[in-house]
């Protein structure tokens, strides 16, 4: 494997996990508050259909971008009425969401397109294009720095730059500002926010919301940027990678980033290297394309340490009188 491989395959890696990284910070922000969210599938589906088809029909990508945002945002609500104001349990919540979407997504879009559950093709403005950074042609001759920053660094569309700087930003707001503090401390320990004054349903609602924007905009990448366009259950799993690789950061943002890169990187070996052959054994396929499941099943086995989740996590508060 030569030098432009490996940057070909990284680059592949930085792709597929932008998804991956959006629904694990949304995950993040939701669990920290003590809401577990196994709707995010589902709101990352519901915002890639509504993406998809606004952008298609205005011609305006950002249209569609928050379309998939709103859309998004409208199921965290959901989420959030069942879970925080009626005290559901948040699990069938989340499960309830991620079968409505699948269903919801495919209807609409049959009724609408009337092309078998998917929206035509996206072209032109409709779509995020790739942006090159600055001196990316003049550096690509210098060695070894230049191909990482023209292939590596360069060439990626405005929401994977967005989904990398959230990073930094989910771990400000959490562990830098007073709203972070108080966010964490609802999911720890609720009672004791609640005696100081501080609404926990406000802040259960907004860290609710917060995971709606971050999944809304992980949909449109899906429909508007990775790919051209919304079809039917394009988001294949990602949602529940992505709690996945939550549990394996151990609900930190800088962990996250990593631990979706890893996931990034199975998906993306497994799309370019197909039966391959190790020691006259020929690794088929589809052994290939379940890798990131099956690093889905070993860490949600236990196999990454002990993961501590907040304790407050799915435990709906009720207010002493």
């Amino acid at each position: 494997m030569d030098f432009m491989t490996v940057l070909q395959v990284l680059d592949s890696t930085v792709r597929l996990a932008t998804p991956l990284l959006l629904a694990c910070l949304a995950g993040l922000f939701s669990e920290r508050a003590g809401i577990f969210d196994i709707g995010l599938e589902g709101k990352m589906l519901i915002a890639a259909f509504f993406s998809a088809a606004v952008a298609y029909a205005s011609g305006s990508v950002w249209l569609g971008l928050l379309a998939g945002i709103g859309s998004s945002m409208l199921l965290s609500g959901l989420h959030g009425l069942a879970s925080i104001t009626f005290r559901g349990n948040q699990l069938i919540s989340g499960v309830a969401i991620n079968f409505l979407a699948a269903g919801m997504t495919v209807l609409i879009a049959q009724d609408w397109f009337a092309e078998g559950g998917r929206t035509p093709s996206l072209i032109g403005a409709a779509r995020f294009e790739p942006i090159t950074l600055p001196l990316a042609e003049s550096l690509r001759g210098v060695p070894l720095l230049g191909p990482v920053y023209a292939e590596l660094i360069s060439g990626h569309t405005i929401l994977v730059y967005l989904a990398v700087f959230c990073v930094p930003a989910t771990w400000w707001v959490l562990f830098r500002t007073r709203f972070g503090l108080r966010l964490r401390a609802v999911g720890e320990n609720p009672a004791a926010v609640d005696t100081a004054g501080i609404s926990v349903v406000g802040m259960r609602f907004a860290a609710v919301m917060i995971c709606g924007v971050l999944c809304g905009i992980a949909g449109a990448y899906l429909a508007t940027a990775l790919q051209a366009g919304f079809v039917k259950d394009m988001t294949a799993g990602r949602g529940y990678i992505a709690l996945a690789a939550l549990i394996f950061a151990k609900w930190r943002p800088w962990y996250a980033l990593w631990a979706t890169l890893l996931f990034g990187l199975l998906q993306a070996v497994a799309l370019r290297y197909q039966n391959i052959e190790v020691g006259g054994l020929i690794i088929p396929v589809q052994l290939m394309d379940a890798l990131p499941y099956i690093l889905t099943v070993i860490i949600l086995a236990g196999f990454v340490g002990r993961a501590i989740p907040p304790r407050a996590g799915g435990q709906p508060y009720v207010k002493e009188r």
